[in-house]
């Protein structure tokens, strides 16, 4: 499995575990934030653990630093993100530091328990907030559209594929597919050279079939559930999936252009990226050095296109909410540290440098550079940045980052772990029995999210 996937099963299971417990904020300070010195104390998590000492050195710079710049805060770090059996404690004490850590899945319902601060008055005083893509900032919204925390980092899917067994196929590796249609003509292609070679793979297991569907479904611009009031009901029974399943399940039993194994990880269809065996598969960009480092692949011959049709691409991330019981000093604080640490073109470039001296990746779309501006004069500097530092050929990932500000993103959908896991069974159930009623698969599985919704 990817380390998105592994992120992602992460995250749910985390924000199961958050959820499943009353949410009594309390900030972490009693003394309102300010310190015997006068200064306005910050509890932050975040903090890598002594085991990652690289990280763990970063972050202990970046924290020097800003409290050089701005001697009136004291940052007091704690260790951990959003792992369940200390975020649950945290929260069942009221022990949860003043600033923390969340992925996408999170904050709808964090904010709905009153648990998070509504910082919507302190945006005005950081304007380099307005560069963050504003999708990215509306799961961070009420429906009143007030804002309640800031994200930080993001991931969206794309098509990554071989450009070498493109070249070989006779297609042009700087013209990947840009439809459905076009990958089972790319898959075909492929699959033609022999050797075992596959066109197209796609990961079907441990709730990954699921997941990678729901990015398909919002490639053609398809829900994958949708409100019904105050609740939520399925919708992806529609003409939608419906035709992505039939180009599935043609490229599987009309073309064998996908191979006979289907019943696959993530980490199966790197593998074989690796190997040269596998033509496209979706994922997001992190994808890339996991393949070059761990399966031998190489950056030259790996490339990133947006998702095919592009009306939509699933996305996840990651950002940080403040404390419900922050005092106005500690909230201010807490948004400085934030526009610092993470909305600051310095400390972007230092850790473009930083990230070129332990010799990993730069120029792709994750960190050091993320992808998660707006045009503007933050997405021209990081943009620079990248043209002066790549140690990768940025061009190979280049329609990924001309599509990246034009597709809408969609965040996972409610209970998504649940959803996933009844997808998968449509899914395999269309790469595995040849003839499979698609309609039917379709129906079982939409019974079966609406069940689990009812009982939410």
């Amino acid at each position: 499995m990817s380390s998105s996937a592994y992120r992602h099963v992460r995250r749910c299971v985390a924000t199961v575990a958050v959820l499943a417990v009353g949410l009594t904020a309390c900030s972490s300070d009693d003394g309102g934030g300010e310190g015997g010195d006068g200064r306005i104390r910050l509890d932050i998590n975040g903090m890598p653990p002594n085991t990652d000492a690289l990280e763990l050195a970063v972050f202990n710079e970046e924290v020097e630093a800003f409290e050089a710049a701005h001697p009136d805060i004291d940052i007091v770090p704690h260790e951990g993100f959003m792992e369940p059996e200390t975020f649950n404690t945290r929260i069942a004490g009221g022990e949860l530091e003043d600033v923390f850590y969340v992925y996408f899945t999170d904050p709808a319902r964090i904010i709905e328990q009153g648990y998070a601060a509504d910082v919507t008055d302190f945006m005005d005083a950081h304007p380099e907030f307005e560069e963050i893509r504003p999708e990215l900032h509306q799961v961070f919204q009420d429906e009143e559209g007030r804002q309640f925390g800031i994200p930080t980092a993001n991931y969206s899917m794309g098509l990554l594929y071989n450009r070498d067994l493109f070249g070989e196929a006779g297609l042009d590796p700087d013209a990947p597919p840009t439809t459905w249609e076009e990958v089972r003509e790319a898959s075909d292609a492929i699959a033609g050279l022999g050797g075992g070679t596959v066109g197209y793979g796609e990961c079907t297991i441990e709730n990954t079939g699921g997941w990678h569907l729901t990015a398909s479904i919002y490639s053609k611009g398809g829900q994958v559930a949708e409100r019904d009031g105050e609740a939520w009901r399925a919708a992806f029974d529609s003409p939608e999936t419906v035709e992505l399943l039939e180009n599935l399940q043609a490229m599987r039993w009309e073309d064998d252009s996908m191979g006979s194994e289907q019943l696959r990880t993530c980490e199966d269809l790197m593998i074989q990226m690796g190997a040269g065996q596998l033509g496209m598969y979706l994922a997001a960009p992190d994808n890339i050095p996991m393949i070059v480092r761990q399966y031998e692949g190489t950056y030259e011959n790996l490339g990133l296109a947006p998702v095919p049709d592009g009306q939509g691409t699933l996305i996840g991330g990651e950002g940080y909410m403040i404390n419900a019981n922050a005092s106005d000093e500690q909230i201010e604080a807490a948004m400085t540290w934030l526009q610092w640490r993470f909305v600051n073109a310095d400390e972007i470039e230092r850790r473009v440098l930083n990230t070129l001296e332990d010799d990993l990746p730069v120029g792709l779309p994750m960190p050091p550079t993320p992808d998660i501006w707006v045009d503007g004069a933050t997405r021209d500097g990081v943009e620079a940045l990248k043209a002066e530092h790549a140690n990768v050929p940025v061009g190979n990932v280049q329609p990924f980052m001309d599509a990246a500000t034009r597709i809408e993103g969609h965040i996972e959908p409610p209970r998504a772990q649940e959803v996933y896991a009844i997808l998968d069974n449509v899914v395999q159930g269309v790469l595995t029995e040849e003839g499979a009623d698609i309609r039917a698969l379709l129906d079982e599985a939409e019974t079966a999210v609406n069940r689990m919704y009812e009982t939410a």
